[in-house]
């Protein structure tokens, strides 16, 4: 894959290859090294996150303008880097992913619970961030700088979704171009996806936990509303019986049920506005954060050292 990364590109005047090793025990940086890359990395494996977000501070470092991530498994073909990049290199966009659902036509041969696992998880990402996106796990992206200095991930486990509502509530402007992809992987066996309970759940945990940093009210609102329904529905069986019967045992405890959850859901909601305010802080912080590692990046060189 490395000796089809395009030498020219439209708009570009220096590329560079950087391979991020997480702690591989086959032939990785060798490989990568007889290539002409640049390899860096991890002695021993360390979690898809963190290896990408490694990736973008060693390319911030090395004064990137354009940031493009692909997965070494086969499955993307490297030719289709210029169509992610020119998006960004005419302005059109921040963030600029391959999408491999965008186009009936360019759908890979995939297992259909693999399928139907995608579909979902982009109608989630979707919903949260207001946006319709048809494929948020893809691992073949462009990032301008601007965009890759707001990155502020957290995940260990993949990063795919998290940047994807990162980036879309910072106001960052996002692509999807379609492109054709294997649907199976050409080489090695993923460490992400090889269970799919196991992915959906770390995945799902990575979507709930930047839903409740960005949009904690509307996350907790959810939570108040579904408290309410319960304590609704406690509260119609507890007066449908009374009317019925003129007593209140033995379904007294529908009564208490219905009050406790009532006043849970009150709780929740308020608990839900104290988040907001944090939200509120988070977001200034991070607006901080962008313009101290913007000073830090650009004041290095190219080997790192500080001018």
């Amino acid at each position: 894959m490395l000796g089809s990364i395009p030498s020219i590109i439209h708009g570009i005047d220096m590329i560079e290859t950087l391979v991020i090793d997480d702690g591989s025990t086959d032939q990785t940086r060798n490989v990568a090294e007889a290539a002409g890359a640049s390899v860096s990395g991890f002695p021993c494996h360390q979690g898809l996150g963190l290896v990408f977000r490694k990736g973008i501070e060693l390319a911030l470092e090395k004064q990137a303008d354009i940031i493009v991530n692909i997965d070494a498994d086969g499955q993307f073909n490297a030719e289709d880097i210029p169509k992610l990049v020119a998006p960004i290199v005419e302005g059109r966009a921040d963030f600029v992913t391959a999408s491999r659902f965008l186009s009936r036509k360019n759908r890979p041969k995939m297992p259909m619970i693999k399928f139907i696992g995608n579909k979902l998880m982009s109608l989630i990402v979707s919903w949260i961030v207001g946006s319709r996106f048809f494929d948020v796990s893809c691992g073949f992206r462009a990032y301008s700088r601007d965009a890759a200095l707001r990155l502020n991930l957290f995940g260990h486990y993949t990063y795919t979704q998290e940047s994807f509502i990162d980036l879309a509530y910072k106001g960052m402007s996002i692509l999807e171009v379609p492109v054709s992809v294997r649907g199976e992987r050409e080489h090695g066996k993923s460490k992400v996806a090889s269970n799919l309970f196991k992915y959906g759940y770390h995945t799902m945990k990575i979507i709930i936990m930047a839903f409740r940093d960005y949009k904690p009210l509307r996350l907790m609102s959810f939570f108040s509303f579904i408290s309410i329904l319960i304590s609704i529905s406690m509260g119609f069986f507890f007066l449908q019986y009374y009317i019925r019967t003129g007593s209140f045992r033995p379904h007294t405890w529908a009564a208490v049920g219905s009050g406790t959850m009532m006043l849970l859901s009150l709780f929740i909601l308020a608990v839900g506005v104290i988040m907001e305010m944090f939200s509120r802080m988070r977001l200034n912080q991070e607006k901080i954060l962008y313009f101290i590692k913007k000073d830090f990046y650009d004041h290095k060189d190219i080997d790192g050292l500080t001018e």
